[in-house]
């Protein structure tokens, strides 16, 4: 009697270790890998992200020994397919808890199940599944704090081991071809802005590794350094772990860190959110969006793309959006400056940025983004007060105190020094660069005279 086969369907979880499903489909006999390219999900993918999830795909295939088939389409009539082809008698995934997700995989299950096919959803994501706790009260959490103690209590670290994969080769698209797909979904206020891929460092399961290990060797210092873009304070893990490459419970089995921790608490914390508001991808939490006023017409279009191209003459904000452009990264703290900014100085839909951070972003996480912008915007779950708004030249001073992160980004400061460096145009000494795009003091108290109109609407 042959082996029974099994499908593995890999998304967000391209790694080999400490993947409960796949350890459940090798116990089970043969395996063949698969990759589905849907898109539907490319579409809203810029160069970058593209590009990073190919190498990935690439790194992935030659672990398997050559055995990950790439297909491209829809992810159902591309797994029946495969199945009949390879004798597939069952699919094996990781559960994805993001809206599109949650519709695609249950279509997939009822198309697979009455094809004959046992399916199995086995472990998350996350080290808590979006979607488990609530409060006291049986209500979801919209607050953070309580949160992150709720979901300590529900950490379990147990790493899965994999066995030997019997691996069964098969056909399949090259994972280069992912990388040319999709990124179709250029939303009309940025259509003109430039889109070149920026360079991928290493990638896959051991340069995950080895990240994770350098990062462990100096997580005493992060809560003291995580805010200076000028230092190497990250842990750089981002892209790892939105791709799956690195599960975040292998990254918390080695750095404990009570910073470290928070942060995966709130990446998490925004899974949940998602999970319980899938609107919220659109659509703030807060009852204010679509009462705030924002503007949209052509002088607002010029002030996005000044904005994303880095020419807005204020350095700190320059120089997060030219990383941006630069490595399809930015600096956490960064990107806090740059998005108030947007929503606050330049009196822009939050929406526009954030479609922008999706579109260029290598580790762009549809629950960390959106509510990331929410959150700066005054209007999402656990928000930040409106009034706090970031002023870019006091937060440049704070934490890039001798202007080295800004000189790095912003070529036309290279010759300038603290505390030139980070003032609005430089304060005219860096021929070249742009004087400042508005006046801060005067655009807040506009945002505020906005916010104060909205409040009365409601």
């Amino acid at each position: 009697m042959s082996e029974p086969v099994s499908l593995v369907w890999f998304r967000r979880d391209l790694r080999l270790s400490d993947h409960p499903a796949l350890a459940a489909a090798a116990r089970r006999g043969r395996v063949v890998g698969v990759f589905v390219a849907d898109e539907a999900l490319l579409a809203s993918a810029g160069a970058t992200r593209r590009a990073y999830l190919a190498s990935v795909l690439a790194t992935l295939q030659r672990a398997t020994h050559g055995a990950l088939s790439i297909r491209v389409g829809e992810p159902g009539a591309q797994l029946l397919a495969l199945a009949g082809e390879v004798g597939a008698s069952a699919l094996y995934a990781t559960t994805d808890a993001a809206p599109y997700g949650r519709e695609r995989d249950a279509r997939v299950q009822v198309l697979l199940k009455d094809a004959g096919l046992d399916v199995h959803w086995i472990d998350s994501n996350y080290v808590v599944a979006p979607g488990t706790l609530r409060t006291s009260s049986a209500q979801p959490y919209r607050v953070f704090t309580p949160f992150r103690r709720a979901w300590w209590g529900e950490v379990r670290l147990d790493v899965t081991r994999v066995p030997d994969v019997g691996w069964r080769p098969t056909s399949g698209e090259s994972p280069a071809l992912v990388g040319q797909l999709g990124g179709t979904r250029r939303p009309w206020y940025f259509a003109d802005l430039a889109d070149g891929p920026a360079p991928i460092g290493p990638v896959g399961e051991l340069a995950a590794a080895r990240r994770l290990e350098e990062f462990a060797a100096t997580a005493g210092d992060y809560a003291r350094r995580r805010n200076r873009p000028d230092l190497a304070g990250t842990s750089r893990l981002s892209a790892d772990l939105r791709f799956g490459v690195l599960h975040p419970r292998q990254a918390l089995n080695v750095v404990g860190e009570d910073a470290f921790v928070s942060e995966i608490a709130w990446r998490e914390f925004y899974a949940d959110v998602l999970w319980h508001w899938p609107e919220s991808a659109r659509r703030a939490l807060s009852d204010l969006d679509g009462r705030l006023d924002v503007d949209r017409d052509e002088p607002a279009q010029a002030r996005f793309a000044l904005w994303a191209r880095g020419q807005t003459g204020y350095p700190l904000v320059d120089a997060g959006m030219r990383q941006l452009l630069g490595e399809g990264w930015m600096h956490n703290r960064v990107r806090m400056v740059a998005a108030s900014f947007l929503v606050k100085h330049l009196h822009l839909d939050w929406r526009w940025g954030a479609r922008w951070f999706m579109w260029r972003l290598v580790d762009a996480d549809l629950a960390s983004n959106q509510h990331g912008w929410q959150w700066c915007a005054g209007l999402g779950t656990d928000a930040a007060p409106f009034h706090r708004i970031f002023n870019p030249t006091l937060q440049a001073e704070r934490f890039d105190p001798d202007g080295t992160y800004i000189r790095r980004w912003v070529p036309e400061l290279a010759g300038l020094a603290a505390p030139l460096v980070h003032q609005p145009g430089a304060g005219g000494w860096a021929p070249g660069y742009p004087a400042p795009m508005i006046d801060l003091a005067e655009e807040r108290r506009e945002a505020l005279a906005r916010w104060a109109r909205a409040r009365g609407r409601a």
